[in-house]
């Protein structure tokens, strides 16, 4: 286990496992990766940030990250494996499960209330990248890109 302070002060217990979990995820974030450049959104209030949202209650969790990225950029993946789990210890704690997944179909970017837009970015433009969310910033994100480098998964 990774433990770490978020930029909002609270404790962050990030996992490579799948659980058992303390708290169920009900979040999800998904990590997609295509001719070695990261799928980002820009969201209009918190910035550049990797796709994810809440699960509705008639979804499994990979449902959820299929729906939210295409939702948010308008990109259909596939092959969508479990990476790791982040547990935020906020006044109500909330855990996010973090997946991993393949580019099936780009489509043109349309877009809607969630993002203004997506981003292809390698990871040193990421790592620069100057309008980064919050959570793309942390201790927790710096340590799932050190950790999907040694991922045995084939992009």
């Amino acid at each position: 286990m990774f433990r770490f302070i978020d930029e909002n002060g609270l404790p962050v217990d990030l996992r490579f496992d799948e659980g058992p979990f303390e708290v169920a995820p009900k979040h999800v974030l998904a990590l997609v990766q295509y001719e070695g450049k990261w799928l980002c959104t820009i969201h209009h209030r918190r910035g550049v940030e990797f796709p994810g949202g809440k699960q509705e209650h008639d979804e499994t969790l990979v449902q959820a990250a299929i729906r939210e990225v295409y939702e948010e950029a308008n990109v259909i993946i596939e092959d969508v494996e479990w990476f790791a789990y982040y547990i935020v210890h906020d006044n109500i704690p909330f855990c996010k499960a973090v997946f991993t997944a393949k580019v099936k179909e780009i489509e043109p970017f349309v877009g809607d209330y969630e993002t203004e837009g997506i981003l292809w970015l390698t990871e040193e433009e990421l790592c620069q990248q100057p309008n980064l969310s919050f959570y793309m910033r942390d201790e927790g994100m710096k340590k799932m890109l050190q950790e999907v480098k040694n991922y045995e998964r084939q992009w």
